[in-house]
């Protein structure tokens, strides 16, 4: 099973920065909304639908709605900048700070959630923000790297905390929706990221006063990659199910794969926004 799982994310890692860096930016953009598509696809079944037409349907609304934001905040250079693209990252992540509530008070806050109609509109604001936020960052000239950076924060936060949640993990984080996350594993994840945010900007020549703004950022990023992991963990334990889909071995589903990214890359994007001239 190990084996498997490493297998495949060596292939996943590989595939996508050949994508990222081969393709234009619009096959990249394109090739992120079929990502989208099949997440919606996976969301729709862990709401609660269960045939074809009406995941089908839904899988539809999520990609027609990212083309009509698409339209409303255009890839023109730069439009991560934009006011449209700040205001709707900004309502994204006062979404995501709301959702720190919901998952504190499960399984009472199912209540307000579990519907399926409602967890369907939840999937809306989980992943657009995120496909936003990927089409945001490639409207920048550094755009590839930054996104890059975005993945290898998600993956020292998760890193961080499996090795030191294993080793001196005791005090629950969240033990209704993942018994398995721990503080510890939590603050070991930060440390990764510190020590590698810290290491490289050091090696790149940073004054103390720009690493220390992109070390915010970079913490920030990672604890909401974990909130977005627990999230979709919520979500799967109130249907009930282990993965949200089996097609990628030893790992699930795709939504199993990007969770930590559906929060992550919104929050990040918008404090790129609001920092871009410090950083």
């Amino acid at each position: 099973m190990l084996k498997q799982r490493v297998m495949t994310g060596l292939l996943l890692a590989i595939s996508f920065l050949a994508a990222l860096f081969a393709l234009p930016t619009m096959g990249f953009i394109a090739l992120m909304s079929a990502v989208l598509a099949y997440a919606a696809w996976e969301w729709s079944r862990l709401a609660g639908l269960n045939g074809f037409l009406g995941r089908g349907s839904y899988t539809f609304a999520v990609v027609a709605i990212g083309a009509i934001m698409a339209a409303y905040i255009g890839f023109a250079e730069n439009s991560l900048f934009a006011e449209e693209s700040r205001f709707l990252l900004l309502l994204a992540c006062t979404w995501w700070a709301l959702a720190i509530l919901w998952v504190q008070g499960y399984p009472s806050s199912a209540l307000l959630w579990g519907r399926r109609s409602l967890c369907l509109l939840m999937g809306l604001f989980v992943l657009l923000p995120m496909w936003l936020a990927f089409a945001g960052l490639l409207s920048l000239a550094e755009g590839p790297r930054l996104v890059v950076a975005v993945v290898l924060l998600v993956a020292l936060a998760d890193i961080g905390a499996y090795f030191v949640g294993r080793a001196i993990g005791r005090t629950k984080l969240a033990s209704q929706v993942s018994p398995g996350k721990t503080w510890e594993g939590l603050l070991g994840g930060q440390l990764a990221i510190v020590v590698a945010v810290a290491t490289g900007g050091w090696f790149l020549g940073f004054e103390p006063s720009r690493i220390g703004l992109w070390l915010v950022l970079a913490m920030v990023t990672g604890l909401a990659s974990v909130l977005g992991d627990l999230v979709e963990s919520m979500v799967k334990r109130h249907r009930g199910v282990k993965d949200s889909g089996t097609i990628l071995p030893g790992h699930g589903g795709v939504l199993d794969r990007i969770d930590g990214l559906t929060a992550a890359l919104p929050v990040f994007s918008l404090g790129l926004s609001l920092l871009y001239n410090r950083l």
